[in-house]
C-alpha cells in the first residue's frame, strides 16, 4: 500500500511549515503517525491472518491520531482550512482502504485460505496460484 508512503512525505511537507517551537510537539508526533502508518502497513504484509489484522489496526489508530493531531494544528493556526479539509480527506481515504483489507484478510483466515505470504515463499503471486 504504498499511499501510507506517500502520505508520510504529504505530513512532512505540511510540518515543515511548524512553527520551530513545536518541532518536538505536534510536528514530531505527526510525522512519527504518519511514518508508522506506512511501517505497519509494510510490517503487516510479511504477515498472515490475526497477526496481520493486527498491525493494520496499528496503522488504523495511528491515522485516527493524524486526524485528532491536525484539528489541534488547525486551532494553532499552523494548518489552513484547505489543508485540513486535504488531509482529513486522505486520511478518510485510507481508513477505508485499511478497513476494506482488514476484513479481507479476516474473511480470507476464516475461509481457511493460504496466505500472500505462504504464496511469496513459493515464488507465486496470490492471483495467479490457482492458473
Amino acid at each position: 500500500m504504498a499511499e501510507g508512503s506517500w502520505f508520510a512525505g504529504d505530513v512532512y511537507r505540511l510540518t515543515k511549515g511548524f512553527p520551530r517551537s513545536e518541532l518536538f510537539g505536534l510536528t514530531m508526533q505527526l510525522r512519527r503517525a504518519s511514518v508508522s502508518v506506512a511501517a505497519n502497513i509494510a510490517e503487516g504484509s510479511s504477515r498472515s491472518g490475526k497477526d496481520r489484522a493486527r498491525f493494520l489496526e496499528i496503522a488504523y489508530g495511528s491515522l485516527n491520531e493524524i486526524a485528532t493531531m491536525l484539528y489541534i494544528a488547525k486551532d494553532q493556526g499552523f494548518v489552513s482550512a484547505a489543508d485540513l479539509a486535504g488531509s482529513r480527506a486522505q486520511v478518510s481515504e485510507m481508513c477505508k482502504m485499511l478497513s476494506g483489507l482488514k476484513r479481507a484478510v479476516i474473511d480470507r483466515d476464516r475461509a481457511g485460505c493460504a496466505s500472500d505470504t505462504t504464496y511469496r515463499w513459493q515464488g507465486l503471486s496470490p492471483l495467479t496460484s490457482h492458473l
